[in-house]
């Protein structure tokens, strides 16, 4: 099937479904194959068995929820399972299925005002430190880098549900450009217990993000573009000195705008086809950069994190650094092996 086939929504909902066990495998890697069904307990792999997506026949891609009366076709699946607005979630099904990624090429601005709403909501929120969002990060392993000018806490951040609009505490992320200025925000909304928000969607971009990301560090000539605001933080934990900015998702990180000072960039890539579609996408567009990966074990480096613990990670990511960049992983003084 040609690429031009894939435009609209439907289309690329029903290239998933043409592959979704492949998809499921990808997105919902905890879950398992159960006869005509891939099952596991929710949008976002939690193991269980409340979720089904049928994955042969007519109705090939769509799934339903039991637990709570969810259901869609897969590129809603993938929209819930990365926290995507509708756009991107359409950019990355496309890198799924090796399709070019629209906006790529020439981005399409955000509707008008959306910047601006977004730069009034992160002025909005507060210090981060000590609050429902450091929780959030600590449950994932992560204490949190000196430099968290990127990340801020709202209390009573409204979300649009279907039926009606909702406050829950979120977690604000700024999303800025080459020259630090905010050009969008990623919220995430949370649940007290720490935990995301039971909503359909608890992750949800506003603006422009596209070229753009979460910066966590000062540019240099070297740094590391992960996918995801948990991959990139567990990263700034084993290598505080190392500028990372998150993309988040596959196709803003294929998407990327790269400094002219950029020498060599590591891509901290999730471990499934549309990490590592983004990476072939980067290194076809910056051939004058060292474009490196970064392989996690397990499913991205967060996870990583919680299996491996910050030593054996910084050992696991030293195998795979160039032998000049072998000094971000001094920690404490002492060379970390």
């Amino acid at each position: 099937m040609s690429s031009n086939s894939f435009a609209k929504a439907g289309d690329l909902a029903r290239g998933l479904g043409q592959n979704a066990e492949a998809v499921c495998r990808t997105y919902l890697p905890k879950g398992r194959r159960l006869g005509r069904y891939w099952i596991c307990g929710d949008v976002h792999g939690t193991p269980g068995r409340s979720l089904y997506v049928q994955l042969f026949g007519e109705r090939a891609g769509k799934y339903a929820d039991a637990a709570t009366g969810e259901h869609g076709d897969l590129l809603d699946l993938i929209a819930a399972n990365r926290g995507l607005d509708f756009r991107a979630a359409c950019d990355e099904a496309r890198a799924f299925l090796n399709l070019p990624i629209i906006p790529m090429k020439r981005p399409e601005p955000a509707p008008p005002g959306t910047s601006d709403a977004a730069r009034r909501l992160f002025a909005a929120s507060g210090p981060i430190r000590g609050t429902l969002a450091d929780a959030y990060f600590r449950q994932r392993g992560i204490i949190l880098p000196a430099d968290i000018s990127a990340l801020r806490y709202h209390p009573r951040c409204f979300y649009r549900a279907p039926s009606e609009r909702q406050e829950w505490p979120a977690l604000i992320a700024a999303v800025s450009d080459g020259s630090g200025n905010v050009t969008g925000v990623h919220r995430t909304w949370l649940s007290p217990d720490g935990g995301k928000a039971p909503v359909d969607q608890p992750r949800r971009a506003l603006g422009h993000l596209a070229g753009n990301g979460v910066r966590f560090g000062a540019a240099t000539d070297t740094m590391i573009a992960a996918e995801g605001l948990e991959t990139a933080l567990a990263l700034k934990m084993v290598m505080p000195a190392m500028p990372v900015i998150a993309a988040l998702s596959a196709a803003h990180l294929a998407a990327l705008n790269l400094s002219p000072m950029l020498r060599r960039l590591y891509i901290a890539r999730d471990n499934d086809e549309a990490g590592r579609f983004a990476l072939e996408k980067l290194r076809s567009r910056a051939t004058e950069i060292d474009i490196r990966e970064l392989v996690p074990r397990a499913e991205d480096f967060n996870a990583d994190l919680l299996t491996l613990g910050p030593d054996r990670l910084r050992g696991w990511i030293g195998e795979q650094l160039a032998p000049d960049d072998s000094h971000f992983l001094i920690h404490h003084g002492l060379q970390c092996a």
